[in-house]
C-alpha cells in the first residue's frame, strides 16, 4: 500500500489503558511491521547525551547516569509545563527515529502514545483510535502497574480527551472500539484493514 506516492505510515493511539499494544501485537502477528515510541524512547534513556539533556531540565531525575523513572513519571503527571518539556525534548527525537525504522516498508504501524497531546496526527497517513470505557482502561492499568484509581484516573485527566464526538476526530483518523474481547479487537482491525487497503 502507498499513500500519495509514498509508503503509508500508519499510528496507533489511544488513552492509557485502551489497548493500543493488544492492536499492535495483533498487526505484528498478523505480518505487519509495528513499532514503538515507548521502545524508541527507552533507548534514548540508555544513551548518555539524552540523559544530560533530561538531567539539565529535571535536577535529580538521572543519577550515576541512569533515568531514575518513578522519579521522572511523578514530575511530569504532577506539573503540566514540565510534561510539556520533556514532550518538547523527546518527542522529535523519536518521531526521527520513528520515521527511519517505518522508511523501507510500504506499510507499516507504529504505537505512538501522546499523538495528539503532542500535534502529530498530520505526521501519518492514517491513525487507528483504539477507544475503551473507562472503567476497562482502570482495570487494565491497574493490573499491568499497581497504580491506585486515584493515580490512573490523574493521568487520565491530563491526557487527550477521548470521549470526544466522533466527527472532531480529524478525517485520516479510524475510530475502533476495543470494550469485548481480543478477538473481537481483531476482527475490527481486519476491517479497518480491509478499509485502508
Amino acid at each position: 500500500m502507498e499513500a500519495n506516492g509514498k509508503h503509508a505510515k500508519i499510528a496507533i493511539t489511544g488513552g492509557i489503558g485502551s489497548g493500543k499494544s493488544a492492536a499492535g501485537k495483533i498487526l505484528q502477528d498478523l505480518g505487519y511491521p509495528v513499532f514503538s515510541c515507548d521502545e524508541i524512547y527507552a533507548g534514548l534513556c540508555k544513551e548518555r547525551e539524552f540523559l544530560e539533556l533530561l538531567g539539565a531540565h529535571f535536577p535529580g531525575c538521572v543519577e550515576g547516569g541512569v533515568l531514575r523513572r518513578e522519579v521522572m513519571s511523578r514530575i511530569v503527571f504532577e506539573n503540566e509545563t514540565a510534561r510539556q518539556t520533556l514532550n518538547a525534548l523527546s518527542h522529535p527525537l523519536i518521531i526521527a527515529r520513528l520515521f527511519e525504522k517505518m522508511r523501507p516498508f510500504p506499510l507499516s504501524f507504529a504505537e505512538v502514545p501522546l499523538l495528539f497531546e503532542t500535534h502529530s496526527e498530520r505526521e501519518f497517513d492514517r491513525v487507528l483510535v483504539i477507544l475503551r470505557e473507562t472503567e476497562r482502561r482502570i482495570e487494565a492499568v491497574r493490573a499491568r502497574s499497581g497504580l491506585s484509581r486515584a493515580e490512573i484516573l490523574s493521568r487520565m485527566a491530563r491526557q487527550f480527551d477521548y470521549s470526544r464526538p466522533r466527527e472532531s476526530y480529524p478525517e485520516n483518523c479510524v475510530l475502533l472500539e476495543n470494550n469485548s474481547s481480543l478477538a473481537d479487537l481483531k476482527d475490527s482491525l481486519l476491517h479497518a484493514l480491509k478499509d485502508l487497503l
